[in-house]
């Protein structure tokens, strides 16, 4: 609702979807963005295999892409940030950082994603 709110299209895959489904889809879409939540605590170790997909897909090399939300359930917010980061997330945004930053985040984003 809130990327409605700053005037996004927003297809919802719903929860626990598959990798190979999230990479078609995005193919299919081609989206402007890919928000990843989580909300269980295994967004950390779900989500480095996930964009380690989307980025060997040519045609999602400049798709940007964010995470957010309970990323893990052992600390290391830090941490697991510098990893998803170096995996090839464009921003994290971990539990409990204000929403601001990602609307923020969203705002600087171009319409027209170059690919």
């Amino acid at each position: 609702m809130l990327l409605e709110d700053l005037g996004h299209t927003v297809v919802n895959l719903g929860s626990c979807v598959p990798e190979d489904e999230i990479v078609e889809s995005c193919c299919k879409f081609q989206p402007d963005l890919l928000v990843v939540s989580s909300v269980n605590g295994h967004g950390f170790n779900d989500a480095r295999p996930l964009i380690g997909a989307i980025r060997s897909r040519w045609e999602l090399a400049g798709l940007p892409a964010v995470i957010g939300g309970k990323l893990g359930v052992s600390g290391g917010q830090q941490d697991q940030t510098d990893e998803l980061m170096s995996a090839g997330f464009d921003a994290v945004f971990q539990d409990g950082v204000n929403i601001a930053a990602f609307e923020s985040y969203v705002g600087s984003l171009s319409r027209e994603v170059e690919r």
